[in-house]
């Protein structure tokens, strides 16, 4: 943020540090792949260059487990001393299988060979229940596979898919049972390197390049020298890759990034940073590091590929004829890539599919379902860098009224704290931080505050006292409390890798601890990447230590990850783990989904930062982060009227809808654009919280199968493949299709509707044929939302100015219907904050239009657990693409009749009646009913 180069010229006189102040992103402050050196020497290696092979394959306790040698040494006697050589020693491999068809392949150091310490595995990554599902293998099969001189190892793995273990040259893929061909594989391109730990020779200068890393001024140790790993991932059959956020792009797919005629010559890279004001075209990391890549394709549908991995990555998309050697026929469709990492082990997990849908499912199997957030925080939130005091606080909450805008939260920055003490108030500007909180509550709001990881050393500071003296601090490179700079000046950081020291953070939460916080607070962690002003990258050391002597290379892309996890468990601990947490974090590491929300960072008030705002937010949710979203109207600069709208309208679709701006921006609250401009932001935001059911169910969806609410059109419609690359509009659930318009005074748009079924435009009622591009009038009321033929959406449709307010509001139904007159749609609801619905506490429904009949029966598994009960009723019903002559509706059991009038679409001033509706049959949605058509 701008903020903090600000901060860093008063802090220069005070400190020798050599930092140059910036006033936008310069490449030349981060490092690229020739100034990484692990990076550098992987993309040096030719094809095959791998001599590894495969040894001493076997069952052991259900895995099948192997040794990897170089190829000089197969065939050694047992017992045989090792060379000194770390490269001449032994890996040991193994395979698992579990539930799904999920295949797990780790690669370490042999510990009998006694390597100089334990490499990091990032531990609470994967959860527990994940392993419950293992298949123990009884047998392993070796064969001969034609064409190969070499045997082969084969495991059973599901009942379409088996692992091949490839011996000499090593080579690890999954393949179809039926036809023989594979579908993922590992090393297939021979470019798997793994520099083994060691630790220095007697009389070795410990200055060299394997010792120590340098970039511009600074210096980190290496005290085991180099230990990345690297190897080449192929996925068989795909047309697209995708995933690996977090980038800034306006393509959905990844691009290539080597190879003839590449747009990109550097990697993507995942390394979590605090980078001020990104570009929207680049294959640069940023704040969060997700290392899940998927492939999809017409040929064999979608596959993924996980590397659990916390450390710096670096991954090449390869364009065909990567190699150099034309000539050489290409085994089949494929895309090449090569994985990249500085530190850590290969722990490796393959995702068969074949759906989408079912490669997320597997994902989420692993890493965990997105947690399930409350309803309030499904809502818009209001925030500023930085609201200054009680009395602006309540003026905009009051605007917020006074213009009739709904809302549900306000947001505080760093400025609300003492002197940038987290946990404290300046009380000056906010004397009666409870009052104000309690003020809010009493509409049905909520407040959220910012909680950052980096401590002010001041020692009259109660926070920093209790840590230094507990030894609660990442260490640095001597072992003493690591000191950075960041907002507060001297900083040190919580070593959130302690289990200690994050139930420790996690009571600071509590009401006694957190003095001047209430119930209805709740936390944004910011800047957790961690971000340190004076450190390499705008970063922590590489050589900085954590618990159990981990090096922060070795875990830096997860330390968010636990910083957020510590503060979503002190929100549980607060609340006796009754009410659910809601903490907004924008580093993320694989797992973060289940504890909160992400959002993209500090984007810029323009119309390439809007438009590349819907690939990264689907990116986010291929890969576990469902609860995402991008600051509307762009925390940098100061957006038009015309773009803050564009911003509102298609922010309202995001899963998390925050409007948010830096504080040297113009105020931007919706009601400082003139009359016209307000009344059109009120219609986006009213927009979000009619469909607020839908998006509540869709929460429900995702945190039961990991399925994100907000989807790449390919999901949907995985064999049409005009949706493959398309990353300018998106499904929202299996229903809505929303097309951005991302063109300043543009009078018309081009949508594609993918086929199959038709579609009706949510704003008219107008029905399209499916699996086609239309160019049409762009309006500057409304984004282009369709819905789908063959669906049922639910809907409030009453404006209220919160969430709480709508409680018991009616709902309207609208139904679309497909060519067989058909239709069908779900509706889950809950108290929208408890966690009594994992007691079975809740309502969900399933609602089918069929033969002209409307049905409504319950989907709940039968429960002993708590009762939830609703008295809400149903008060329209739309119906899109009814047949004329429809005149009344009978309703059963109860038989009674109603009438089907020609009604609007949305309850909204001036709308005009374009579609059949159904009004106020009252039936309430918790009981089995039907309606009739006559």
């Amino acid at each position: 943020m701008m903020k903090k180069y600000s901060l860093l010229l008063l802090l220069l006189p005070l400190c020798f540090v050599n930092f140059s102040f910036v006033s936008s992103w310069k490449k030349d402050e981060f490092r690229n792949c020739n100034q990484t050196p692990f990076c550098k020497r992987a993309r040096e290696r030719t094809p095959q260059s791998c001599n590894l092979v495969v040894s001493d394959v076997k069952i052991d306790d259900g895995d099948l487990t192997a040794k990897l040698l170089p190829r000089a040494q197969e065939g050694k006697i047992e017992g045989e001393a090792e060379s000194d050589d770390s490269s001449a020693k032994p890996l040991l491999l193994k395979l698992s299988v579990y539930q799904k068809g999920i295949l797990r392949l780790k690669i370490n150091e042999d510990p009998s060979l006694n390597p100089p310490k334990k490499r990091f595995e990032p531990p609470e990554v994967v959860v527990p229940e994940f392993e419950n599902g293992k298949l123990w293998l009884q047998q392993v099969s070796t064969i001969q596979i034609d064409g190969d001189s070499s045997p082969s190892s084969v495991v059973y793995l599901s009942s379409d898919h088996e692992a091949v273990l490839r011996h000499d040259p090593f080579e690890i893929y999954v393949r179809w049972k039926d036809s023989g061909k594979k579908l993922v594989s590992v090393n297939s391109q021979g470019l798997f390197d793994f520099e083994q730990l060691r630790k220095k020779k007697e009389g070795e200068d410990g200055k060299g390049e394997d010792w120590e890393e340098r970039f511009r001024s600074h210096t980190d140790t290496r005290p085991y020298g180099p230990q990345s790993i690297s190897f080449d991932v192929s996925f068989y059959g795909a047309d697209f890759v995708y995933g690996i956020p977090e980038h800034a792009s306006t393509s959905l797919a990844l691009k290539p990034t080597r190879g003839p005629g590449v747009e990109f010559s550097e990697p993507y890279r995942l390394f979590n940073l605090d980078v001020f004001e990104y570009e929207h075209e680049s294959p640069f990391g940023i704040y969060g590091s997700i290392p899940f890549m998927l492939a999809h394709g017409r040929a064999y549908g979608t596959s993924g590929f996980f590397w659990l991995n916390a450390a710096e990555m670096q991954i090449d998309v390869l364009a065909p004829g990567w190699e150099g050697d034309s000539s050489k026929p290409m085994e089949g469709q494929r895309i090449d890539t090569l994985w990249m990492s500085e530190a850590g082990i290969v722990d490796a997990f393959f995702f068969l599919g074949p759906s989408p849908k079912d490669v997320v499912n597997q994902y989420a199997t692993v890493t965990g379902n997105p947690s399930m957030p409350q309803l309030f925080a499904t809502a818009y939130h209001q925030c500023r860098w930085n609201y200054r005091d009680e009395e602006d606080v309540a003026q905009v909450d009051s605007k917020f009224d006074e213009f009739d805008i709904p809302y549900d939260v306000l947001w505080l920055d760093i400025e609300h704290t003492n002197g940038k003490r987290y946990f404290t108030w300046d009380r000056a500007l906010f004397p009666n931080p409870e009052q104000m909180q309690n003020n809010l509550v009493a509409k049905g709001r909520h407040m959220v505050t910012i909680v950052d990881p980096h401590i002010k050393r001041d020692d009259s500071f109660h926070l920093h006292k209790e840590a230094t003296q507990n030894g609660y601090y990442v260490k640095d490179a001597s072992g003493k409390d690591f000191d950075g700079w960041c907002w507060p000046g001297s900083s040190s950081y919580p070593d959130m890798l302690n289990p200690e020291i994050r139930a420790w953070w996690a009571d600071k939460f509590s009401l006694d601890n957190y003095g001047g916080s209430t119930s209805s607070l709740y936390i944004w962690n910011d800047m957790n990447e961690p971000s340190v002003f004076n450190g390499p990258e705008v970063t922590m050391p590489r050589d900085a230590l954590h618990y159990g002597g981990v090096e922060h290379r070795e875990l830096h892309n997860a330390y968010g990850f636990y910083f957020h996890m510590a503060s979503a468990e002190g929100l549980l601990k607060r609340g006796g783990e009754k009410d659910r947490p809601f903490v907004l974090s924008r580093a993320f590491f694989a797992g973060s989904q289940r504890y909160g929300a992400v959002w993209t960072g500090d984007n810029t008030a323009d119309w390439d930062h809007l438009k590349a705002s819907v690939p990264m937010v689907l990116s986010l949710g291929l890969t576990g982060i469902s609860f995402s979203g991008a600051d509307v109207g762009g925390f940098f600069g100061n957006p038009d009227p015309e773009l803050l709208v564009r911003w509102y309208q298609l922010g309202a679709y995001y899963p998390f809808f925050r409007g948010h701006a830096h504080h040297d921006t113009k105020r931007r609250e919706p009601w400082l654009f003139g009359d016209h401009n307000t009344a059109l932001m009120r219609e986006a935001i009213r927009t979000r919280y009619t469909l607020l059911p839908y998006f509540y169910t869709l929460f429900r969806e995702a945190s039961t199968s990991g399925i994100p609410l907000m989807r790449p059109l390919w999901m949907e419609f995985p064999s049409d493949e005009a949706t493959f690359n398309n990353g300018e509009a998106f499904m929202l659930g299996n229903s809505l299709l929303v097309q951005g318009i991302y063109e300043e005074r543009a009078k018309h748009f081009s949508v594609y509707l993918p086929g199959g079924q038709s579609w009706y435009d949510l704003k008219n009622g107008a029905m399209y044929s499916g699996g086609k591009t239309y160019k049409l009038e762009a309006t500057e009321d409304r984004i282009p939302c369709f819905q789908k033929a063959g669906t049922i959406v639910s809907r409030k449709d009453r404006s209220r100015r919160s969430t709480t307010q709508m409680e018991h509001d009616p709902y309207t139904l609208v139904i679309a219907l497909n060519s067989s007159l058909a239709a069908e749609g779900e509706l889950y609801i809950d108290d929208g904050k408890s966690f009594d619905y994992q007691q079975g506490a809740y309502i969900h429904r399933h609602f089918l239009f069929s033969d002209g009949r409307l049905s409504s029966s319950n989907v709940a598994p039968a429960s002993g657990g708590k009762p939830f009960s609703s008295n809400c009723v149903l008060e329209r019903i739309i119906l899109l693409g009814l047949p004329a002559g429809a005149k009344g509706a009978l309703i059963e059991p109860v038989n009674l009749k109603t009438e089907v009038e020609s009604g609007p679409l949305m309850l909204r001033k001036g709308s005009k009646p374009v579609a059949l509706v159904i009004r106020k049959p009252n039936v309430r949605v918790s009981d089995d009913w039907s309606i009739k058509i006559v």
